[in-house]
């Protein structure tokens, strides 16, 4: 490989791209397209009026079992025995499982980021949400909440588990989240910590005062009651749970808290079952709140939605016992031991009630006294699942709800699945079809995208006079659209281009929508429909850090819908540090004709790879009054470098703004490399800043393909 002076077209056509904004989005030269993925849901868990199916997993000592037989289940609806009519095991473990551990933030000399490939509806996999109730969890647990994740995250995930980190006490609107990129997990989990408004307080026990006349405000009331601080975490619950439908398969769901109950009676002293002192006022509220109902909602949309709930006590294995924070003044200790003892204990059963419910309800289990919250053994419990299936009669559809009872034949085995669902056919759910921006906006929420049309772009930071903005490049496939045919010889079809950025705590934090009629005759309509064709589509950010661009396009006339995202850190200029925008790359074959350009990023062995990307914030050096950067580009295979080039210096004499440098350079990718996932690493050296050395990192992935 060898690394050279870009050609002049190349440069001309990155700066444009990088410092103009998009006023006329126009088509760019075609690219190859991609065959897109056809969505297999055979895996879903269903409830139609042909098909009543529900999932159960297997286990003996606690470890899942895969080899049974159809023969080896019974399965009960109200109490009569059904005919399995469907049977299958199914497995969200790949062939290798191994853990991919989060990767930090990268410097000059750092590894790439983690490989994040991109999963399809039907590859192998585990889906699972981390939903912290930071509304319920104590200053302690909280801790011990973001401890346990980080271990989990970096020690016991696998390369196609699809994460998201939710916070019932953040905006739980953005499903986004759901990734197997490290560092948008690590993005998400740096966002958990304690909410003032917890309903919990500092500590999972309120310190013991026999001589307190009323109930003092919890530092996280934030002027809500408890009653409704839980109603909020219920109904979050309940969102998470539906949005997740959208996902193929079956899923799981972790939430972590403190305080979960099935009705609220407030028990926040110690002393809630001890005589009070003669003319002490008793500290048992009188208002007992019941959230069945609530809870028994968000069980059948886990249901309906194919979610498996697991809960987890965060307080983990709790002293109920006096401590120095208890005040035991003119009182026999003995005594307040035993009751404050008893008290805490049975606050801590009425916390968990709620949580268990509705683990047990979808197939789940709540774990409790244990300060490891076992988290690998929910993941293990999430490795596969059977499938068992019979015919309903017409008595299922009756709207009532339906009592599920399945049982394993073989002896010393144990089997949990859903304790039932209401007789409403998914045809009767489903019945009001989603309009078409609908459509639109879960792709954009989707971890998948949607395949209906072949979408892929790259998106990258970079920043003009009017400020910093995100630029994404948009590869569509004009066979996946809809055109009309018009008089001498155009080919019409109208798209809508909705674009979201997301912030690292899952926020919306602006988006835009256009419209646009695309016209193509003669050889362009056809180099069209054959190669694609890329749209630039700009979105401007006000603030520096980590953001999910996500781009839907809706063919207007056919509803078609296709998705993608990427993910963007947006530096702070205003800190005068040298950062890099992001890198744009092209193919040419060795004759200099183009084979792709940078929106798709799958380039053939052999290939001249042109990247560029811009410079900001370089210092002038003291004799020159110019900047003086060096580049040096370096290739990466997953995690190992298949090439590094000398450092070579930026050319600033043709520089029309020298706050705003551009850097090129062209790769010959080696016709003898594997096909698969690389990374192409930029570094810039600031060579005026003499104390120190000066350096600034961008990444770009991309595919070689044969």
């Amino acid at each position: 490989m060898k690394i050279s002076k870009a050609n002049l077209a190349f440069v001309i056509l990155f700066t444009a791209i990088l410092t103009s904004l998009a006023q006329a989005q126009k088509p760019a030269a075609p690219v190859p397209s991609q065959t897109p993925v056809k969505v297999d849901q055979d895996d879903v868990v269903k409830i139609t009026t042909n098909l009543v199916q529900v999932d159960a997993v297997v286990t003996k000592d606690g470890k899942p079992v895969r080899d049974l037989k159809a023969e080896d289940f019974e399965i009960y609806e109200d109490g009569h025995k059904q005919e399995i009519s469907s049977f299958a095991f199914i497995s969200n473990v790949g062939t290798s499982s191994t853990s991919q551990p989060a990767t930090t933030k990268p410097q000059a000399t750092a590894l790439p980021p983690a490989y994040s490939k991109p999963l399809r509806p039907n590859d192998p996999r585990r889906v699972i949400a981390l939903v912290v109730d930071d509304l319920g969890l104590s200053v302690q647990s909280m801790a011990a909440v973001r401890k346990q994740l980080r271990k989990f995250v970096d020690q016991q995930l696998a390369p196609n588990d699809l994460v998201a980190i939710i916070r019932t006490g953040g905006t739980v609107g953005a499903l986004q989240q759901f990734t197997n990129d490290s560092r948008l997990i690590d993005k998400a989990l740096s966002q958990v910590k304690w909410n003032i408004c917890s309903r919990v307080g500092t500590a999972v026990f309120a310190p013991t005062d026999p001589f307190i006349t009323s109930l003092p405000q919890e530092p996280g009331n934030c002027g809500n009651t408890s009653v409704n601080s839980i109603v909020v975490t219920m109904r979050a619950l309940r969102f998470i749970v539906e949005a997740m439908g959208e996902i193929p398969g079956r899923k799981s769901m972790i939430v972590f808290s403190d305080s979960l109950p099935r009705e609220e009676q407030d028990f926040t002293s110690s002393f809630a079952q001890r005589q009070e002192p003669v003319g002490a006022t008793s500290l048992i509220s009188p208002d007992n709140r019941d959230f069945n109902s609530l809870l028994y909602k968000i069980a059948e949309k886990a249901i309906r939605s194919s979610v498996v709930i697991y809960a987890v006590d965060a307080g983990g294995l709790q002293y109920t016992g006096l401590t120095a924070a208890d005040n035991l003044s003119n009182i026999s200790s003995r005594t307040v031991n035993n009751s404050t003892m008893q008290s805490r204990s049975l606050l801590i059963q009425q916390r968990r009630e709620g949580a268990e419910l509705i683990a047990k309800e979808t197939g789940g289990f709540l774990v409790r006294n244990s300060n490891d919250f076992q988290l690998d053994k929910i993941l293990e419990d999430q490795s596969g699942y059977y499938l068992l299936g019979y015919r309903p009669t017409d008595e299922t559809f009756n709207r009532k709800f339906h009592h599920i009872k399945a049982r394993v034949k073989k002896p010393g085995l144990s089997l949990r699945t859903r304790y039932g669902f209401f007789g409403v056919s998914e045809d009767d759910v489903d019945r009001a079809k989603r309009a078409p921006t609908d459509k639109a906006v879960v792709a954009l929420m989707s971890p998948f995208g949607a395949q209906e049309l072949m979408v892929d772009l790259n998106a990258f930071f970079t920043n003009d006079k009017d400020g910093s903005l995100i630029r994404s490049l948009v590869f569509l496939s004009a066979k996946d659209l809809s055109f009309s045919d018009e008089p001498d010889g155009w080919h019409n079809a109208t798209i809508r281009l909705q674009g979201m950025i997301f912030g690292d705590n899952g926020a919306i934090v602006d988006q835009q929508t256009f419209a646009r009629k695309i016209s193509l005759r003669g050889e362009t309509y056809q180099k069209a429909l054959r190669d694609g064709f890329m749209i630039r589509f700009d979105m401007p950010v006000k603030r520096s850090g980590a953001y999910q661009m996500r781009i839907a396009a809706l063919d207007v006339t056919s509803s078609k819908v296709g998705a993608a995202g990427m993910f963007v850190q947006v530096p702070d200029l205003s800190n005068h540090h040298l950062a890099l925008s992001g890198i744009v790359v092209s193919g040419s074959d060795i004759n200099d004709h183009e084979s792709g350009v940078s929106a798709l990023r799958h380039f053939n062995a052999g290939t001249n790879l042109q990247f560029a990307c811009g410079i900001f914030n370089a210092m002038l050096d003291q004799t020159t009054k110019s900047p003086n950067i060096s580049v040096q580009a370096q290739l990466f295979r997953e995690d190992k470098q298949v090439f590094s080039s000398p450092a070579m210096k930026v050319d600033t004499s043709n520089q029309t703004d020298i706050t705003r440098l551009v850097a090129t350079g062209v790769l010959r990718l080696d016709p003898n490399l594997e096909a698969g996932p690389y990374f192409l690493q930029i570094i810039a050296t600031d060579l005026a800043a003499k104390d120190k050395q000066v350096q600034a990192v961008q990444w770009i992935d991309f595919e070689i393909v044969k």
